[in-house]
């Protein structure tokens, strides 16, 4: 098993864990459904190989109540049935936007206009706050090897308003 590098940066520089944190929440006001933010975040944690991202939306997602066959399977959303046409644009855009190296054109215009079609100005610009402001943890995760665990599940439990519990 790895070992984190140093302590988590976001907790160690001032400041930074609070400006992420609202960074990212600043898209939940723009009513994009919050499944769907989810899913554009773990999508984009899952490119980037962050554990702990991962491991937080994948449980914001069961706290959310959506089902084990939409959660497993948002790394292959493109070969299943079971997400709309606007979390699909939403996922292309997430993968375009987290992959910018991959292409000349990163976010190709057919990419930005599928996601146009299904979301209005505001809420593109909360998908595209949401997507930086996850890359940004994912790479400061994946840089420094930060470690999922058991203090994950404490994480989405406050987020989430649910009584936070111990394990024993």
């Amino acid at each position: 098993m790895t070992q984190a590098r140093i302590q988590n940066p976001a907790l160690t520089v001032p400041g930074a864990l609070d400006a992420a944190q609202q960074l990212g929440l600043s898209a939940k006001h723009a009513g994009i459904p919050e499944a769907t933010l989810a899913m554009v975040t773990l999508r984009a944690s899952q490119i980037n190989g962050c554990s702990v991202c991962v491991d937080i939306h994948t449980r914001e997602l069961e706290h959310m109540g959506e089902s084990s066959e939409r959660i497993h399977l948002v790394a292959a959303w493109r070969e299943a049935p079971y997400f709309s046409d606007a979390e699909r644009a939403a996922l292309t855009l997430s993968e375009a936007a987290t992959r910018l190296a991959d292409r000349p054109d990163p976010v190709p215009d057919e990419v930005w206009d599928e996601a146009a079609r299904h979301y209005t100005e505001p809420q593109l610009a909360a998908l595209v706050v949401a997507i930086a402001a996850i890359n940004a943890y994912n790479r400061v995760n994946a840089a420094t090897r930060q470690i999922t665990g058991d203090y994950v599940a404490r994480i989405v439990e406050a987020a989430a308003g649910v009584a936070v519990t111990t394990a024993g």
